[in-house]
């Protein structure tokens, strides 16, 4: 996958920008807080995708604007392969609750606006920043987090199947919290009920925690040996998904845990109280990691997702790498450098000394005004 060109209107704090990325690196130098990321979270959209920093739609329009726009111009791989010259333009539209067309919708060659989140798996991209640190030492929601955008990236059914297991947990909630109406439902009513959403929930979180796992399966060992070489063998890392239960086994464990969530008002078992245990040494990477740890264990996550992506899909997805030189030693740099090399890296950085001598395209990005370095 390559990205050719980008126009970026009224998005965050940039008016008016025109990027035309390098066919492998792509470098956005300067200070911090002038708009380096918010051009790297606008490509990161084109996957279809909500913002990786958690922004509300409408926080991601310019202020004093009602709408953002992106125009962007995609190639598959295996186009280029082909040496066939069939590129996609994107359009995307970002509105706030006072425009015409409140939301997030998204355009491919002229056709009607559609959701943005219809993206999905057009674009594979993944993404790196700071923020990222938690997937060591913050909460499971997070570890999930990652495996599912993964996951939906690469399986666009992965998203409809995780909205119905979703919405049926909601549904489940509720009615253990009490009833529509706020009367609360006779116990044998309830029950039934629950056997109801149970064989839902059963049938969804089977379907998803089988995907978890065999991603897993191929993700794990890669992540392992990025490890191995960025940390020069001074650790080992290792990879554990957590489950409530073996496969096939969450009717049985669903129907074991419902005297105890109907006495605590809540679902105490799914696929949304899993985890993904990383281990250094075979200890918790969640107690024992240094910050130059934490971040060494993400960055091999993300380069083992990109990996996993090429040889699920046969293209390479793009990278999206913020701020990531930072707090890394120069043997690493060097490291994370080759592995640029043959896939389309986009990269922000306050000093741009490490790229000099690549090949790549470097830009500035001051006050939202981004221009040829």
């Amino acid at each position: 996958m390559r990205l050719l060109s980008l126009e970026v209107t009224n998005y965050r704090n940039i008016s008016k920008a025109q990027l035309e990325p390098g066919r492998e690196l792509t470098v956005i130098c300067g200070n911090n807080g002038q708009g380096k990321t918010n051009l790297l979270e606008a490509i990161w959209l084109l996957t279809g995708g909500k913002s990786f920093r958690g922004g509300k739609d409408a926080e991601l329009v310019r202020r004093g604007e009602t709408f953002a726009v992106l125009d962007a111009v995609t190639l598959r791989a295996w186009q280029e392969d082909q040496e066939r010259d069939d590129p996609s333009h994107v359009r995307i539209t970002v509105g706030t609750p006072d425009s015409q067309r409140p939301g997030r919708y998204a355009s491919v060659n002229g056709t009607p606006p559609k959701r943005a989140a219809g993206l999905a798996g057009s674009f594979p991209a993944v993404v790196f920043d700071p923020g990222h640190l938690s997937l060591v030492k913050g909460a499971p929601e997070g570890r999930r987090k990652f495996l599912d955008a993964a996951l939906c990236q690469l399986y666009p059914g992965y998203l409809a199947t995780y909205r119905r297991y979703v919405r049926v947990l909601q549904q489940k909630n509720a009615l253990l919290r009490h009833s529509a109406n706020g009367v609360e439902r006779p116990y044998a009513e309830k029950c039934a009920m629950l056997e109801v959403l149970n064989a839902e929930l059963a049938a969804q979180g089977e379907a998803i925690q089988k995907r978890r796992r065999e991603y897993l399966a191929l993700l794990g060992p890669l992540a392992c040996a990025n490890y191995q070489e960025l940390s020069h063998g001074a650790e080992r890392m290792g990879i554990r998904y957590a489950a409530q239960f073996e496969p096939g086994g969450l009717t049985e464990c669903l129907k074991q845990h419902q005297s105890e969530e109907l006495r605590a008002g809540q679902s105490l078992c799914g696929i949304h109280r899993e985890d993904i245990e990383l281990l250094l040494d075979d200890h918790p990477a969640k107690v024992f990691a240094s910050q130059g740890q934490q971040r060494s264990v993400v960055l091999s996550l993300k380069m083992a997702e990109a990996a996993a992506a090429a040889r699920i899909t046969g293209e390479h997805p793009v990278l999206l790498l913020d701020d990531v030189l930072s707090e890394l030693d120069e043997s690493r740099k060097q490291y994370l450098l080759t592995r640029m090399k043959e896939k389309q890296t986009f990269v922000t950085s306050c000093d741009d000394t490490a790229f000099l001598k690549t090949d790549g395209e470097v830009y500035r990005m001051d006050g939202g005004v981004l221009s040829k370095a």
